[in-house]
């Protein structure tokens, strides 16, 4: 008997070919497509063409009141808090796996499969399930996945995780799936053009709360129309004019200050990060050497790793790194191996 498949698909290349791809390894296939927000987020219309294509069956699943609630509101939260989220984490961790699991184990399929760009291998000398990087560094999203509990790596498959995506679209034209030649998606779906400044401004008016912009010796050089329009890093539209190029290092919630400084006054050597997971390794025992993703687009960079709890970590790099940014993950690699991560205090 055929192993049941359902695939998880967004209307875009990755979930289409993902979706081939297993069909013609021989899985039964179907696929399923969650309704997060109004219009802005996966194309339920596409998918449901390449499902047509395919011969498949394509549910649909309303997952709006579960997303408004765990990542919307926490989106504005953190960003009310001077803090810059990651949405696409906390999505999979609280939205989109959970739901998608429970939806394939109650009817009967043996496993779930996405178009992330990561792998998922068993230990050679042990039971246990590995969270790999995308053998194509350019579209690795193992970054993304770092919460992917043991038991829902035990379910879950990455047909993508050992291709290069220029591969994956070209098969797609060989099939002529409708999803062949659609862009890239958004980086955050539900927000439109990617403009979050706009988002919050209109779905939570209370973010305008004018406050000062202070130089790191606490000189006033401006005003701001509200912390959660900064992120730590920043260096553009600072609406100050200055001899030298100037970023923002540090958001203040409590006095709606937000800090900007010079390059150098940017760089770390240490960090804290809260609600640590660990998937190859039972827990912190120790401290270990590693590698540290603090962004998905930057680069994992050496460092050493140590508990000072069980949900507390402390990251020492060998060497500053600059823009690290309360709210984003901070993702610790051994190798192409997901040790785990959490998040930037």
């Amino acid at each position: 008997m055929k192993k049941r498949v359902l695939v998880a698909m967004s209307g875009g290349v990755d979930s289409s070919m993902t979706a081939a791809i297993l069909q013609k390894t021989g899985f039964e296939v179907e696929g399923v497509t969650m309704k997060l927000t109004a219009g802005v987020c996966c194309d339920i219309g596409s998918a449901h063409a390449v499902c047509d294509h395919l011969g498949i069956i394509h549910h649909i699943i309303d997952a709006q009141a579960e997303f408004s609630q765990n990542i919307i509101e926490d989106f504005i939260a953190e960003y009310k808090r001077g803090r810059t989220p990651n949405p696409c984490i906390t999505c999979n961790d609280l939205v989109k796996f959970p739901l998608l699991l429970h939806f394939a184990r109650s009817r009967g399929f043996d496993f779930l499969s996405t178009g992330h760009y990561a792998r998922i291998e068993r230990d050679g000398a042990g039971s246990r399930y590995l969270l790999k990087k995308g053998i194509d560094e350019q579209k690795d999203q193992s970054y993304f996945l770092y919460r992917l509990s043991k038991e829902q790596m035990q379910q879950v498959m990455f047909p993508l995780g050992g291709m290069l995506k220029t591969d994956v679209r070209a098969q797609a034209r060989e099939l002529n799936l409708p999803a062949a030649e659609r862009p890239e998606s958004q980086e955050i779906c539900f927000v439109p053009d990617n403009d979050y400044r706009s988002f919050l401004k209109e779905h939570a008016p209370d973010t305008v709360r004018p406050g000062d912009l202070v130089l790191s010796d606490g000189t006033k050089v401006g005003t701001h129309d509200g912390i959660a329009f900064f992120t730590v890093g920043q260096r553009r539209h600072l609406g100050v004019a200055a001899g030298e190029r100037l970023y923002v290092i540090k958001i203040d919630p409590d006095t709606t200050r937000v800090v900007l400084g010079r390059l150098s006054e940017l760089q770390t050597r240490e960090l804290i990060v809260s609600h640590a997971r660990f998937l190859s390794i039972k827990a912190l025992t120790t401290v270990m050497n590693v590698s540290v993703k603090i962004r998905y687009r930057s680069p994992a960079v050496p460092a050493t790793i140590e508990a000072t709890d069980s949900e507390t970590v402390k990251v020492k790099f060998l060497q500053p790194v600059r823009g690290a940014c309360p709210g984003q993950a901070a993702v610790f690699y051994n190798g192409d191996t997901v040790l785990g991560g959490g998040i930037i205090v």
